[in-house]
């Protein structure tokens, strides 16, 4: 199980890296466009905040398998990281995973609504695909069985390709699909914040030191700081 921020906010994938165990950043076109940067200097800012280790995706914005390509190979030679090319799962983006598969230049396949789309592409040789769990719910549609049958379909037939579901509202859709089978999220800054926060935690944690400060009259600093006998 990875974890993914989907998002090209700088300030928030350096927050979230810092704190949270992140295996890297999902982006596409309206994510870049709407931190009114250069593209290129972008994913480069977030690959020196992330590191070379961690996945960045990239989603090409052509519509012929040509320049889907083109695109791939022009942001898999500028980037020089670990960076895994967005193609979307219609004719021709088939077509460009294959070619881009022979290339060792790996793909994610994306915008996937329905199972027999994740398992074309995972013969294909795309690495990764990702349902739009969401979206399917508001189609309408069932997200969270499409990640299910996906699964089934990959082990069925000993598929090495993954699942990062993406496209979530709240934390249960997340619970959902991951139960459901996928080996991978990417969801948005604030989703990935509310995976472990909960009121009651806090509450216990407030208890916790105020009970004990009440009985040693002591905070973390002068139990640290104080000489041992």
């Amino acid at each position: 199980m990875r974890l993914y921020i989907d998002s090209a906010n700088i300030k928030k994938i350096a927050y979230l890296n810092e704190y949270f165990p992140i295996a890297g950043v999902t982006t596409n076109p309206s994510i870049l466009v709407r931190e009114k940067q250069p593209y290129l200097d972008l994913l480069k800012e977030i690959i020196n905040v992330i590191g070379n280790n961690k996945e960045l995706f990239v989603q090409v914005i052509g519509d012929q398998a040509e320049d889907m390509i083109e695109e791939a190979r022009f942001i898999h030679n500028h980037l020089h990281s670990n960076v895994i090319i967005k193609i979307p799962v219609t004719n021709e983006g088939i077509k460009a995973i294959k070619i881009l598969s022979a290339d060792n230049i790996k793909t994610l396949a994306t915008a996937i609504y329905t199972p027999f789309q994740g398992l074309v592409a995972a013969l294909a040789g795309a690495k990764y695909v990702a349902p739009y769990v969401n979206r399917i719910d508001n189609l309408p549609g069932n997200g969270v069985n499409v990640v299910s049958e996906i699964a089934c379909l990959f082990s069925k037939h000993n598929l090495t390709t993954e699942m990062i579901a993406a496209s979530f509202k709240n934390v249960q859709q997340i619970l959902d699909a991951c139960l459901a089978g996928t080996q991978n999220i990417t969801a948005s800054p604030d989703l990935i914040e509310k995976l472990i926060a909960h009121p009651a935690t806090s509450t216990d944690v407030s208890n916790f030191k105020a009970d004990w400060q009440k009985a040693y009259g002591m905070d973390q600093k002068t139990i640290i700081n104080r000489p041992v006998k």
